[in-house]
């Protein structure tokens, strides 16, 4: 795989992408239904796909325009096993403000007519555009959405989970780090939806394990100036420093956790959720040694590497979990489309839901009573530079999460849909 040693320079990436985006945009035209009848079913004679997430703000390096190109990838392969079905794609970014997400989504909805929403990337967005969908019984597929109350209790019919949700990423590492007692954590988490329910699932799994919160701060969205909120974690005399953030709020975050020494300090710093992107912004000097959970590795096996090729070559940067679950979310529901002949949601929903996901994402997995996509996860440590083979190769697997293992019990669950399916 030949790649430029750095993945390109970001002026080059968003030049790039910037090109890429308008192209998406546009009309991409794929074919599909092969009977007249079944075409007639659908509204308007095209199929509309929205992705809105932030495409210039600190969670777009991890999603963004890249999750076009995803979306684009997914299109073109969809096309080649399926004729004559038109699809639209159009693009949006909701800057993270939920009101600004709303307002794009109920136009897409109500005047556009889009029949489905997919990545949204943020929590707080998320639980606002998931009451729009459901009253409209239009689909959303969430990508890198944390908060477990969207498939907890703000669940929808129409709503589900691709990804993970903040119990998939916490609960294994406190369980594995409070085993070998480093049992006390002190929390510095971004303050909206997903980094105050990461911290109350955190806090939840460190009392289930035998551990201790010993605090938490909060941070603004986009914040960078994190100088108070270690010195509060470097007084706490926390084992652990957990970092409930993401983007270019943990790259930040761990350049200055270097800077003021930390790193060789007695405590240990764990990036509760972080992405591929956020390792290559900081750089293995810096990332050395972190641990997480992810959903999705490029470098897992021969199909995640020949995707993540296709991918590299469109946007100068391999692909994060997110962005292939927006390729994975988006060709599983054009194949329910073309099985079902309509885009009528709950038909849709109802043959995503009958059939396995059959791509390099997430093989055979299936979406449980509350909406969620349920697979394996990756215990991944960052290596060190001297590791390093392969340009973006920035993973050591330490072990599979079993999807046994990785979700909390359906019947724990207080979405409405599981206890209507007895859980």
């Amino acid at each position: 795989m030949k790649m430029q040693k750095d993945g390109g320079s970001a002026s080059k990436r968003r030049d790039l992408t910037c090109r890429l985006f308008a192209a998406a945009a546009m009309t991409v035209s794929a074919v599909g239904l092969t009977a007249a009848p079944a075409a007639a079913q659908i509204s308007g004679d095209v199929v509309k796909i929205g992705i809105v997430n932030d495409q210039s703000g600190p969670l777009s390096d991890l999603a963004g325009p890249g999750s076009v190109v995803a979306a684009r990838l997914a299109l073109e392969d969809f096309k080649a096993m399926t004729p004559s079905l038109n699809v639209q794609v159009v693009s949006a970014d909701h800057q993270n403000k939920a009101d600004i997400g709303v307002e794009v989504v109920r136009r897409w909805y109500e005047a556009d007519g889009v029949d489905m929403v997919v990545d949204v990337g943020n929590s707080a967005v998320a639980l606002a555009v998931q009451s729009i969908a459901r009253d409209q019984k239009k689909l959303v597929i969430y990508a890198a959405v944390g908060t477990t109350d969207i498939t907890g209790s703000q669940c929808s019919p129409t709503g589900l989970a691709w990804l993970h949700d903040n119990y998939n990423l916490v609960s294994g590492p406190i369980r594995k780090l409070v085993a070998q007692g480093q049992d006390k954590w002190f929390f510095i988490a971004a303050d909206y939806a997903f980094g105050q329910n990461m911290v109350k699932e955190s806090q939840s799994a460190l009392a289930a394990a035998g551990g201790t919160s010993v605090g938490a701060v909060f941070h603004p969205l986009g914040n960078t100036d994190y100088a108070s909120f270690l010195l509060q974690a470097q007084s706490s005399g926390a084992d652990v420093v957990a970092f409930a953030n993401a983007g270019s709020q943990l790259v930040t975050s761990m350049k200055q956790w270097n800077e003021f020494g930390m790193n060789s300090g007695p405590q240990r710093a764990v990036a509760e959720l972080m992405f591929l992107t956020d390792i290559h912004g900081m750089g293995l000097e810096t990332a050395q040694g972190l641990t997480g959970v992810t959903a999705w590795y490029w470098d897992l096996n021969d199909e995640t590497r020949a995707f993540a090729k296709r991918f590299f070559d469109l946007h100068g940067a391999m692909p994060t979990a997110p962005q292939a679950s927006v390729y994975s979310s988006v060709l599983h529901y054009l194949k329910a489309v073309a099985a079902t002949g309509t885009d009528e949601t709950s038909s849709v929903v109802a043959e995503m839901r009958a059939a396995p996901v059959d791509d390099f994402y997430a093989p055979g997995a299936t979406l449980r009573a509350d909406n969620k996509l349920v697979h394996d996860f990756y215990l991944v440590q960052v290596k060190k530079p001297a590791e390093l083979e392969t340009p973006w190769a920035y993973y050591n697997v330490v072990e599979t999460i079993a999807a046994a293992d990785a979700y909390s019990p359906l019947s724990e669950s207080d979405c409405s849909l599981a206890a209507a399916a007895g859980k």
